[in-house]
């Protein structure tokens, strides 16, 4: 962690607004940050949160033991924390551990970008955390020295605990920036303070919480609003919903069908995009259309950032996000962390261009889309039918809407671990099998993992 004002415990501490109650003040910063004490190690500091079922506090002697540098606790915590820790291990409390995590991320950005660095924000309802790995490979094909969010640490935890894990040497510092409510972007952004705002996309995602697809766009384009005069922002060019968002102090970049960047071809491991001067060739290690689109996403990034992307391109999708496996002659393409109707529709249409003896879906539950949960399932299973489907298996109670939209061969399953049975029982070679929900169902289960 340490960098230009962050160099020691004692700046840390400042950063942070909490007090020391152990430890060497000079004693070099952390090199990043966690919040599970299973997960403590040298040179990481150990936040402990309190929560609704358990207290991260109580954890810190754990995360001690297991040679954390240190950790920051609530003030009841820290005699314990005291009492455990070595001489040159550092005990921090703060009236709200995780409000003094967000303040020293606050403090990491600035030291970072007191050294040059750069940071992208990427929000959206779908594709977000794709075009982040796949901006981060282009970045890094391109000579960049780049850091992105690890996983799924987009959060108003995860957030800060990926900005503290960055390198000092970073030049560009990716973040994915997750949406549950409205106000959740504006603090993110507020920590992250984004050079390039980046909205993938606005549809109907968290409409149990938020009811519109009218509010959904209002909250995604809190990141806009957040950015400062004279900021690059990236948005689709096809959506009306952000437009009264748009602002004319900033940079902007659209992306798609009449955009700036636009992808023109594609095949042979290269693809084509239209650019506002002419075309971009690009290799590219992967060929599904809709991460085709998210590349066309993350070179408008990386043209905002001023950089004209080269190179192969070859990201190290998030784990779960369109991996494929093979079990007896049987291809498992892996899409179930998360899922709504647009990135529903998006997975069929890559099911539909594989070549297959039989491609077979298994769709759990959406979750979060509050009235509209059955109707919108219904569609999705219009759309596999539509979109050639052999056989649907429906996995989970709301889930069973797919087959009132769909007019071929259905399965209902209780859980994955009853889909896993029926796929031993149902595939054989040259099937084509897509895994697709939210990531509340563990879908993965129903392939043992």
């Amino acid at each position: 962690m340490s960098a230009d004002r962050l160099d020691s415990a004692a700046a840390v501490a400042r950063a942070a607004g909490a007090a020391m109650h152990h430890g060497p003040g000079d004693r070099p910063a952390p090199e990043g940050a966690t919040c599970d004490s299973r997960q403590a190690a040298p040179g990481l500091l150990f936040v402990g949160l309190p929560g609704r079922r358990t207290d991260g506090g109580e954890f810190a002697p754990a995360a001690l033991a297991a040679g954390a540098w240190g950790v920051m606790v609530e003030a009841r915590h820290a005699r314990a924390a005291v009492a455990a820790a070595a001489p040159d291990q550092v005990v921090l409390a703060a009236a709200d551990p995780l409000r003094a995590l967000q303040r020293l991320a606050h403090a990491r950005v600035g030291a970072l970008a007191a050294a040059g660095a750069r940071v992208v924000a990427i929000t959206g309802s779908t594709g977000k955390t794709s075009t982040k790995d796949i901006l981060a490979a282009l970045l890094s094909a391109s000579g960049v020295r780049v850091y992105a969010s690890p996983q799924n640490l987009n959060t108003e935890i995860g957030l800060p605990l990926a900005v503290l894990g960055a390198p000092a040497s970073v030049e560009v510092l990716v973040l994915e920036m997750a949406m549950r409510g409205e106000g959740q972007i504006a603090e993110l952004a507020a920590i992250a303070r984004p050079d390039v705002g980046v909205i993938t996309n606005v549809g109907p995602v968290h409409l149990e919480l938020l009811g519109t697809v009218e509010r959904i766009a209002r909250a995604k384009a809190e990141l806009l609003g957040a950015l400062a005069p004279g900021s690059g922002a990236v948005v689709p060019a096809d959506e009306p919903l952000l437009r009264p968002y748009l602002r004319s102090d900033l940079r902007t970049v659209t992306v798609g069908p009449g955009g700036d960047v636009s992808v023109a071809t594609s095949g042979d491991g290269y693809l084509e995009l239209q650019l506002p001067w002419g075309r971009l060739s690009l290799a590219v290690a992967y060929d599904e259309p809709h991460n085709l689109a998210n590349t066309a996403c993350a070179v408008a990034c990386a043209l905002a950032l001023g950089i004209l992307p080269r190179g192969r391109v070859e990201p190290r999708f998030s784990r779960l996000r369109g991996e494929t496996i093979e079990r007896d002659g049987v291809r498992f393409i892996l899409d179930c962390y998360n899922a709504n109707p647009i990135s529903m529709r998006a997975a069929l249409d890559n099911l539909a261009r594989q070549q297959a003896q039989r491609r077979i879906a298994v769709l759990g539950t959406m979750a979060e889309l509050g009235e509209r949960t059955a109707e919108l399932h219904r569609e999705v299973g219009r759309a596999a039918a539509e979109r050639g489907v052999d056989v649907l298996v429906c996995v989970g109670k709301e889930a069973r809407e797919y087959a009132q939209g769909f007019a071929g061969e259905a399965h209902l399953c209780s859980a994955p671990e009853e889909a896993r049975a029926l796929l031993a029982r149902l595939t054989r070679p040259g099937d084509v099998v897509l895994l697709k929900a939210s990531r509340a169902v563990g879908l993965e289960r129903a392939v043992g993992l």
